[in-house]
């Protein structure tokens, strides 16, 4: 498990789920081994989606890029240690209008 502090470099959530974002990484760090990324994201997946809807996506790892659209007030990237979170519901497409 990692011991150190999150720090948020990122956010428009509310801080209710600012602080359960962070509470989910902290349960699947205890759960699941450091280098087991996968796991740990679908661990917080699972968890937002049970607590907030389905369509939450989780990116964890220490080197990564990604581009993405979100639903508003629905994205957080934190940090833990050597360990980046990127938690966020996608944005629901809107059909192209016809002509």
């Amino acid at each position: 498990m990692l011991e150190g502090k999150a720090l948020i470099e990122d956010t428009d959530m509310p801080l209710k789920m600012q602080i359960q974002a962070m509470a989910s990484a902290s349960q699947a760090l205890d759960v699941y081994d450091v280098l087991d990324c996968k796991s740990i994201a679908a661990h917080i997946k699972k968890d937002f989606d049970k607590k907030y809807g389905n369509g939450w996506q989780c990116v964890v790892g220490s080197n990564f890029g990604c581009f993405f659209t979100h639903t508003t007030g629905t994205f957080i990237y934190f940090t833990v240690e050597t360990l980046n979170f990127l938690i966020f519901k996608g944005a629901a497409s809107t059909p192209p209008s016809s002509p």
